[in-house]
């Protein structure tokens, strides 16, 4: 069996953390994690009562972990909001926000509720909402923002000339376009915090490949059985060849969102060959994400789809 590196995590009592995708595989890993260290997590999900289960199941493991499950659908920007006026309305900053939630190549073409091709919508957009209604809390909190974005980031392009795909249809290409843009985003968020004085660090994370459930049968994606990729990624990663494990791909997440040794605007992930698995450490940015102009153009576009608008202040 492969060895999962060891992550000590500072003491976070105190401290109020949300995770996306926190109801299964490396968001469900992160969150026990960061409830193991003494924050209070924020777990939001679509589907209520497997997330009632989750956090049942963080409970039996840790009885004093304190947690909260809230409803959000990153595919309704309606829903994203709707949280947003709920925690803001409750007014506690947060102090850690892992954005880790995303879809991966559904077989055919689908939207969201708002119109927007699906991974665009649920990788990058529902993320650059959320953040944008969080801002205060974030701002309040000094938070650290960590956004995992994914390999798939490290070559192709956002296309400009049909960013909603409503041409031709590719799925990869569509999966790598929004983890290159929410990646460019959320560098874009840590120079217009530093520009604008918002207390908050944005990095990067992403967790190499691990037999996690984004190549799993998903029904709701259009997608009946597991493909035969993420049968290739369980069998190498039981073996402990090259590829990492579902323990192994949380920890480049958690080093970037709780060290101090992370900084802002940087990207960590495992240092084992090719980053597929290993321990976690600092990467030179992908080549796709080190033009200025680019995560400048993603941030602008971004506000008009999601209907969101940052501005110079971090208060409601």
């Amino acid at each position: 069996m492969p060895r999962t590196p060891h992550l000590p995590l500072p003491d976070l009592s105190g401290r109020r953390a949300l995770v996306t995708g926190a109801s299964d595989g490396i968001g469900l890993g992160i969150a026990q994690k960061l409830a193991a260290a003494g924050a209070e997590v924020i777990l939001p999900v679509r589907n209520r009562p497997k997330g009632e289960a989750a956090a049942a199941l963080l409970r039996r493991g840790d009885p004093s972990a304190r947690l909260s499950v809230r409803d959000l659908d990153l595919a309704s920007l309606a829903s994203v909001a709707a949280l947003g006026a709920e925690l803001c309305a409750e007014g506690r900053p947060i102090h850690i926000l892992v954005n880790n939630a995303g879809v991966m190549t559904p077989p055919e073409r689908r939207t969201t509720v708002d119109g927007i091709e699906l991974q665009l919508g649920t990788n990058h957009l529902g993320h650059v909402a959320l953040v944008a209604h969080l801002l205060p809390l974030l701002s309040a909190g000094r938070a650290r923002v960590t956004t995992q974005i994914s390999v798939a980031a490290r070559s192709g392009a956002v296309n400009w000339e049909d960013i909603n795909w409503e041409g031709f249809y590719d799925g990869r290409r569509a999966y790598s376009q929004s983890k290159i843009a929410l990646g460019l985003f959320a560098l874009e968020l840590e120079r217009h915090s530093r520009t604008h004085g918002w207390g908050i660090t944005s990095n990067l994370s992403h967790p190499g490949i691990a037999p996690t459930s984004l190549l799993s049968a998903r029904p709701e994606l259009g997608r009946d059985r597991d493909t035969p990729q993420i049968a290739v990624i369980r069998r190498l990663s039981r073996a402990g060849i090259l590829l990492g494990t579902l323990e192994s791909a949380q920890l480049p997440a958690l080093l970037a969102a709780t060290s101090a040794q992370a900084h802002g605007g940087q990207l960590y992930g495992p240092a084992g060959p090719g980053n597929l698995g290993g321990a976690p450490a600092e990467h030179a940015l992908y080549r796709p994400l080190r033009d200025v102009a680019e995560a400048d153009r993603v941030w602008r576009v971004s506000e008009e789809l999601a209907g969101v608008t940052f501005g110079r202040t971090a208060t409601v």
